[in-house]
């Protein structure tokens, strides 16, 4: 009994700030915090701490569960107005573009070079060795290959498939191509960011063997005397979307370095930290993977002119620098 009675007179004591506070809470969930008046924003905090202290007080002295379970629910609540995000999803979206994406692939500029080494080595090397001697083309594309862009293409067919002829491509095509362009980059560069806990190695390894793709097929157009053509009609997609592998491979390499140097934490707890920082570089990918797609599936094969494809590359290539890389003060959102 007498606990029954201490339970009532505590609840009797603090209960009008509680409903107070429920009020509050429930105005601004409804309608938002800006229709909470000056008053109602200043007493927030303070009747947050009351309920909070209320809340300790009724653990500490075994009151009526009710009273505790109704001051949890009540805590809860308040704590995402007091301390939580007073934001939309729209804004956060905004903060997310404007401020978060950028700020997390300037904090991975060391991950970012590591990839692009490991990316364009592989081509590099590939290239190199298919120029020496053909035969290296065959053994890294397989004597089966089904690709009729090989060795044994002519100059002619080569061209071909670099420029389209007006109404060659419909609409519903280039659509279907740019959707499966999109998936198998988007593959790619998951796979690239998610194999990044086995210490990095498989994102390298995946790095590598797509470079080596890459320049295989790139001494072929060269050796034909196709080099300056075959650029351009792959760098119009291309700035964007080897840029997206490349930032996916160093989401990858911070997961990969954490695993593999985790400190004073453990393993796991250093992975988990890591994959959050690492998730705001492999989210703002696809957005980037998205773009390239529509420039491979659409830009590439109705724009014709080189001096129009480089000029897209270029483009593209500034205003990624610009976007990533150019100071900018840190906005609260």
């Amino acid at each position: 009994m007498s606990d029954v009675l201490k339970s009532y007179r505590f609840r009797e004591e603090r209960e009008t700030d509680w409903r107070k506070l429920d009020l509050i809470l429930t105005r601004a969930e409804n309608n938002g915090v800006k229709a909470l008046s000056d008053e109602e924003m200043s007493a927030l905090p303070h009747l947050y701490r009351q309920a909070v202290s209320s809340l300790s007080v009724a653990r500490s002295i075994s009151l009526d569960q009710n009273v505790t379970n109704y001051l949890e629910g009540l805590c809860t609540r308040a704590y995402f107005f007091v301390y939580g995000a007073r934001t939309s999803i729209g804004e956060r979206i905004a903060v997310f573009f404007r401020q978060d994406w950028p700020a997390a692939v300037r904090s991975a500029a060391f991950s970012t070079v590591l990839a692009a080494l490991f990316l364009f080595g592989g081509a590099a090397l590939a290239f190199f060795l298919c120029l020496q001697d053909m035969d290296w083309y065959w053994t890294i594309n397989g004597q089966h290959s089904f690709d009729p862009r090989n060795p044994e293409a002519t100059a002619e067919y080569l061209r071909s498939t670099i420029y389209t002829e007006p109404g060659e491509a419909s609409d519903d095509q280039l659509t279907a191509f740019s959707s499966f362009l999109f998936n198998n980059n988007a593959q790619i560069a998951l796979f690239a960011f998610a194999l990044g806990f086995a210490f990095g190695i498989p994102t390298a390894w995946l790095l590598v063997y797509n470079g080596v793709l890459i320049g295989s097929i790139y001494a072929v157009f060269w050796d034909k005397g196709l080099g300056y053509e075959f650029t351009g009609w792959l760098m119009i997609h291309g700035v964007t979307e080897l840029f997206a592998i490349i930032l996916s491979g160093a989401g990858g390499f911070i997961i990969g370095g954490a695993v593999a140097f985790p400190g004073r934490k453990s393993r796991m707890a250093s992975a988990r930290d890591a994959g959050r920082r690492a998730a705001n570089i492999a989210m703002g990918c696809v957005v980037m993977l998205i773009i390239a797609a529509l420039l491979e599936g659409f830009g590439r094969q109705l724009i014709n002119s080189d001096t129009v494809r480089y000029s897209v590359a270029g483009i593209t290539l500034v205003f990624w620098m610009l976007y990533f890389y150019l100071p900018r003060e840190r906005v609260r959102p």
